[in-house]
């Protein structure tokens, strides 16, 4: 039986660069409807080139196929706070991955999601080596459960993993949560953004599907 898994912060007002208004109410309008404040890189979200300057892809041009498919778990439990996540750590997952699949990196860090000082400054990140070696065998998707791939508070390194992986026309998603709840090491993974006119981003709903054959969608 197949399961639907969904991976996505809720988008929360208070949460950095998320606030909500009321539009309108049933009791005065006829209906409810509110107005919403999004930061591009907001919650659980997906980066689009120009957000680096890695090219002139923006996120409405992101095609709904590179947004789909089958991707591999893996899982690195503990980990540790700045972590740096190389090709040593994909294991088995060097000999099994075909081009045109996605990765996503299980690491925990999603727990930290409300300890900004562990949450958003400790976090693990892709190195070099692994984001060349993800950009070599034509990864999909890249899944992290951190708000960033890279550390936000170190500038040059930051710009230098997200410019490798967004040059190498890699769809980075940031922010999953609840990995702990698939069962399978291999699964369909989406990740939809908002198809926000040439933005540099946008906050998406990312779902994992098990009890089905990845490769119908590969």
């Amino acid at each position: 039986m197949s399961k639907i898994v969904d991976l996505t912060l809720t988008v929360t007002p208070g949460v950095r660069g998320v606030e909500s208004e009321s539009a309108f109410t049933k009791a005065k309008d006829g209906w409810n409807a509110s107005t919403w404040h999004l930061y591009s890189h907001s919650c659980t979200h997906m980066d689009a080139q120009v957000h680096f300057d890695a090219g002139h892809g923006t996120i409405d041009e992101t095609p709904l196929a590179s947004c789909f498919g089958p991707a591999w778990i893996v899982k690195i439990l503990p980990c540790a706070p700045q972590q740096l996540l190389t090709v040593a750590d994909l294991g088995e997952v060097t000999k099994k991955f075909k081009s045109g699949e996605s990765l996503i990196f299980h690491t925990g860090w999603s727990d930290h999601v409300n300890v900004r000082s562990m949450y958003r400054d400790q976090m693990p990140r892709i190195s070099e080596e692994l984001a060349r070696w993800m950009v070599d065998r034509g990864v999909r998707l890249l899944g992290v459960e951190p708000p960033s791939v890279a550390d936000v508070n170190n500038l040059a390194e930051v710009t230098l993993i997200h410019e490798i992986l967004l040059a190498g026309k890699i769809n980075i998603v940031e922010g999953l949560t609840n990995l702990e709840s698939l069962t399978s090491d291999r699964v369909l993974f989406g990740a939809t953004p908002l198809k926000l006119h040439q933005s540099d981003g946008s906050p998406i709903r990312a779902f994992a599907i098990e009890g089905v054959d990845p490769n119908l969608f590969a």
